[in-house]
């Protein structure tokens, strides 16, 4: 398993985004500035700087259907840039926050796109045809800290949030006149905009990356105590099943499929993590790495009380990885990022739900593909 490329594009990457045909891409070089690069005759170039912003840009997201770019930033402002001719002309969204915007993404119909914010709340933003302009409704006193991370359900009415209060929460941003109630969505569209669906109290550190998989039936979300959480049935009782490793806590997480994760965060290579026939999650591998875990490892898993009565049936599993004694593998000379690993993101083939290559960027200034058509994660994809 190895990576296909890396391209250095800046001294710093805060987040990237891709344009629908890879053929662009866009990096946020921890300024207020966001460059985008083509790869003109095999050289990456840079053919577009979008200059809006008045400080540092911490958030990007490129619609795949729509074409359109998203970018949120510490001066509390959001911009959605439209491909006009040769040039990018941005649009302004009415966020009405007092502290900075952190996270940004497009729902799954990319007709709304929530923000995530220092203000302890999370934007709702649509676009209004009758006024030709971006607004947004927030979700407010939900939340004890700053909102790190966003993810949509495949239902595009559930929103998945991570904070630094080291909760995880599910709302409903069902907005009348914008989503439709229908038999896909289930039961969610008849909750009312903002409600809570539940909360998960599974960390005691500051929550980071959150992802839905495929299907929507599980959710993946990190601790800054190096540990992972999958949550399964989300809902009234679900089932919850926390992985804690012994390596450098992670930041961002995404479903490869309904079996496979891929964490990235300050060990500086990609994490893979596993579902068994029985729905067990395990740390598998890193991808810089040839070998699974060591066969010395020590693994346990219990039955937790206290989850139990909050959550229904729990999981709480301690995977030793013995990592460190490997430090030689996973933080060689030879990987492909030097530093903290802060964004994963995937690289779809059109419609093509099954994801084979992912990018990530981090506070080295790289952007690197990287393949998993190994042999050896097959069974997992």
């Amino acid at each position: 398993m190895t990576f296909v490329s890396a391209h250095k594009f800046a001294q710093c990457i805060t987040c990237h985004a891709w344009s629908p045909d890879h053929s662009m891409v866009a990096v946020c070089p921890n300024t207020e500035e966001v460059h985008i690069y083509q790869l003109l005759s095999e050289k990456w170039e840079k053919v577009h700087v979008l200059q809006k912003h008045d400080q540092i840009v911490c958030g990007i997201d490129w619609s795949s259907k729509t074409n359109k770019i998203v970018t949120v930033s510490h001066d509390r402002n959001s911009y959605v840039w439209n491909r006009e001719g040769g040039e990018w002309v941005p649009t302004l969204v009415i966020l009405r926050l007092n502290r900075a915007a952190l996270c940004v993404q497009w729902s799954p119909k990319e007709n709304k796109f929530a923000v995530g914010s220092g203000a302890k709340t999370v934007c709702i933003c649509y676009y209004e045809q009758e006024n030709n302009w971006w607004v947004s409704k927030l979700i407010r006193k939900k939340h004890n800290s700053s909102v790190t991370s966003v993810a949509w359900h495949p239902n595009n009415i559930l929103l998945a949030t991570t904070s630094t209060d080291g909760k995880c929460r599910v709302f409903s941003t069902f907005i009348k006149g914008v989503d439709t109630r229908d038999s896909e969505a289930g039961s969610s569209s008849d909750a009312k905009f903002g409600e809570q669906i539940i909360q998960l109290d599974l960390s005691y550190s500051w929550a980071f990356g959150v992802n839905w998989s495929p299907s929507g039936n599980t959710l993946a979300y990190v601790g800054h105590n190096s540990m992972i959480y999958f949550v399964d049935d989300v809902g009234p009782s679900p089932l919850a099943q926390s992985v804690a490793f012994r390596d450098l806590p992670l930041r961002d997480v995404f479903f490869v499929s309904e079996k496979m994760v891929i964490g990235v965060g300050y060990d500086c290579n990609p994490m893979v993590f596993a579902a068994d026939e029985s729905g067990l999650w395990t740390f598998i591998k890193f991808l810089g790495q040839s070998q699974t875990t060591p066969t010395n490892a020590r693994a346990g898993s219990q039955i937790s009380g206290a989850f139990g009565k909050l959550y229904g049936q729990s999981r709480y599993i301690t995977q030793f990885n013995n990592a460190n004694d490997n430090s030689n593998d996973s933080n060689s000379s030879g990987r492909a990022h030097e530093k903290c690993i802060t964004c994963i993101v995937p690289l779809r083939k059109g419609r093509d739900t099954k994801v084979t290559r992912f990018s990530t960027s981090g506070l080295d200034g790289k952007v690197v593909i990287w393949d998993l058509g190994s042999h050896d994660l097959a069974d997992y994809l």
